[in-house]
């Protein structure tokens, strides 16, 4: 590990219980800092209304200032009741394609997070997936926390166990708590150390819950699907340095794991993310061929991968119309 990553370890990684709530507040309250908490959701009626519960509960109702200002749910096309959900849980939901309608929609979860600019104002936006389950409220808090207190931070990634399955769920059992986020361990872990080794500290560099000041994010181009995460966090070293980056422990991470196939294809978006940011051209053939058994041997299904990215959000005249006025 490079020493200057050794040293960023020491200086730029955090626990949430470093920075009380009653803190957060008094920074927020005299810096007047705005905060935006986005839920990307896809048929998350199962887990949404929890998390929204517990973000209203503890970090907006009852408190003197509250430390969330917006709390939106970007319902990117569900088939179930998750907007219904959310909005009775007490978020203010958006459909993905009422944002910007007059670029239409490209599927995947980076299309959302890019247009969420669009539907929040708040000077710190705060990304939280939306499958997570036994939420705490320390996931925001935690990661919004380094911004309301320390002016040289520009982006702030979660750190967590991931226990790969329900047996493992308990890390109070005694059990090992498990292996999740394989795409990151074989994938972007290994890609990070070799082209971008300042970025080795990161322990879950691939984690849906981070918070970045509005300032960064606008300048920043967002892959459209499963390459968000690892081209926010490269683009971000490049554009304001090392040191402007964290992390901080929030715990556990509990959320639904997807299969074998569903990662390969993740995995190829992420590699083909890594790629274009380390020469800025283009793959000669973005797909990724499968194999699946049918009844009469193996099938190969062919799948195409995310290749396109939105420019940075300070480019689209709207958004400039907007904060003009």
């Amino acid at each position: 590990m490079l020493e200057e990553v050794e040293r960023w370890l020491a200086d730029r990684s955090w626990s949430a219980a470093d920075r009380p709530l009653d803190q957060l507040l008094e920074r927020k309250r005299a810096a007047g800092t705005t905060v935006s908490v986005v839920l990307p959701a896809l048929d998350e009626e199962a887990t949404v209304g929890a998390i929204v519960e517990v973000i209203r509960r503890d970090l907006i109702d009852g408190l003197p200032v509250p430390l969330v200002d917006e709390l939106v749910v970007v319902d990117s096309g569900s088939s179930d009741r998750t907007a219904e959900v959310a909005a009775k849980a007490g978020a203010h939901v958006v459909h993905r394609d009422e944002i910007l309608p007059r670029l239409p929609a490209l599927p995947g979860k980076g299309e959302v997070l890019w247009r969420s600019l669009l539907a929040t104002s708040g000077e710190v936006v705060c990304f939280v997936d939306a499958d997570l389950r036994d939420f705490s409220s320390s996931f925001v808090s935690g990661i919004v926390g380094p911004l309301l207190t320390d002016p040289g931070v520009e982006f702030v990634k979660a750190m967590y166990d991931r226990p790969l399955g329900p047996e493992f769920d308990g890390l109070a059992s005694g059990k090992a708590p498990g292996q999740g986020g394989r795409v990151t361990e074989l994938v972007a872990r290994p890609l990070l150390n070799l082209h971008w080794p300042q970025l080795a500290g990161f322990v879950q560099p691939l984690g849906g819950e981070y918070a970045v000041r509005r300032s960064l994010l606008e300048r920043l181009p967002f892959p459209v699907g499963y390459g968000v995460e690892l081209g926010l966090l490269v683009d971000a070293l490049h554009t304001v340095g090392l040191d402007a980056l964290a992390q901080v422990d929030v715990g556990v991470r509990l959320h639904r794991h997807q299969d074998g196939q569903a990662l390969g294809r993740m995995a190829a978006a992420i590699y083909r993310t890594a790629l274009v940011r380390q020469s800025r051209g283009h793959l000669v053939r973005p797909e990724l061929t499968q194999f699946e058994r049918g009844p009469e041997g193996f099938v190969p299904r062919t799948y195409p991968v995310d290749t396109e990215e939105r420019p940075p959000m300070a480019d689209i005249e709207e958004y400039a119309v907007r904060r003009v006025a």
